[in-house]
């Protein structure tokens, strides 16, 4: 599960006055808060022209001014290509960022739309949302320059001596968390179990990651607007870069696409892919590889222990049943998952 499936952490009042003037955006009426699926802070505001959706970047990774401007950029053309988001508003000054007492802040127009999750897509909606992730990497490779993918090379692959080494430190901290709970049960089985599979799949480690170019970086349900039975807006593209991009498309199945218990529903899986292949013109080889990479990742992965026993951040708890479940099925069924994405 992405990270950015977690709510922010703490309230925060937008300098509502000063950000408006900026946009001529007229005179705030309501502002509330957006909290579902967003590491930065998000408001659904109501102003006496319209409705928006106010961003204020603050997530350290992303809030780079010359960043948001690339992503934003990125948008415009997008939309350009007809591909469906919701580039931002420009301001009085001719910027799309507005940087209010050291804080960036960007106003985008108000989406109506709801999110679904893979369970509540037809399989033939399930080759559309493969379709429109391949429409986005090819248009990306038309929009975004060329020579950053030149100079972004393949990323190693996660080094199982270094799990092995960060499993015994967080089955350290499940033992002295006091007092226990049923958390603390699930993260030791968890841990045991993915060591043992580690000590039985480390010869499969992958020696780097696939061919790279321009992906959104965070695509999963949060992050797409439906509109009825239509894609409406890709939104929070914070996390736009030079990636993997078949992993990407492995990788967002794999956030649609599972089940409570920690499943996949393959037979969805396997219409996103072929529409996936098809608008992104990636082979069944290319997707498989992919398939292997990813799923190293997941056996190495432990993000969400790490946020709850060393950082003491719960937010991503409820994730944590199923993702980790998954690790383990995924495993079990390897071959019928990589079929399911080449075949």
């Amino acid at each position: 599960m992405p990270r950015s499936c977690v709510p922010p952490l703490l309230p925060h009042t937008p300098p509502l006055g000063a950000l408006l003037r900026q946009y001529s955006a007229g005179t705030a009426l309501a502002c509330e808060p957006v909290d579902q699926g967003l590491l930065n802070r998000g408001y659904r505001l109501c102003t006496t022209r319209g409705r928006y959706f106010l961003k204020h970047h603050f997530d350290p990774e992303t809030a780079d001014p010359a960043a948001i401007v690339r992503q934003h950029r990125a948008t415009r053309r997008l939309a350009d290509l007809g591909v469906p988001v919701a580039p931002p508003l420009t301001g009085r000054d001719g910027r799309t960022v507005a940087v209010v007492g050291g804080h960036a802040y960007a106003l985008h127009p108000w989406i109506e739309g709801r999110h679904r999750h893979g369970g509540q897509l037809t399989t033939a909606q399930c080759g559309r949302l493969g379709a429109l992730l391949g429409v986005v990497h090819a248009s990306l490779e038309r929009v975004m320059p060329t020579h950053a993918r030149a100079r972004t090379g393949p990323a190693a692959s996660s080094d199982p001596a270094d799990t092995f080494a960060l499993i015994e430190d967080l089955l350290g901290r499940v033992r002295r968390h006091r007092p226990a709970d049923s958390f603390d049960a699930l993260a030791r089985h968890r841990l045991l179990e993915r060591r043992a599979l580690l000590e039985q799949h480390a010869g499969r480690r992958p020696a780097h990651g696939g061919s790279v170019g321009w992906v959104h970086g965070d695509f999963h349900p949060f992050n797409l607007l439906y509109k009825g039975d239509a894609p409406a807006a890709i939104v929070d593209w914070d996390r736009l870069g030079v990636k993997p991009r078949a992993e990407e498309a492995v990788r967002a199945a794999a956030i649609f696409f599972v089940r409570p218990a920690g499943t996949l529903d393959l037979p969805k899986v396997r219409a996103y892919a072929r529409a996936y292949r098809r608008a992104a013109r990636a082979a069944p080889s290319t997707l498989a590889a992919a398939v292997h990479r990813v799923w190293w990742e997941r056996l190495n992965d432990f993000w969400m222990l790490r946020w709850h026993y060393e950082r003491g951040d719960t937010r991503a708890d409820p994730q944590f049943p199923a993702a980790s479940a998954l690790a383990v099925w995924w495993t079990r069924h390897y071959d019928a998952v990589c079929d399911a994405f080449s075949d």
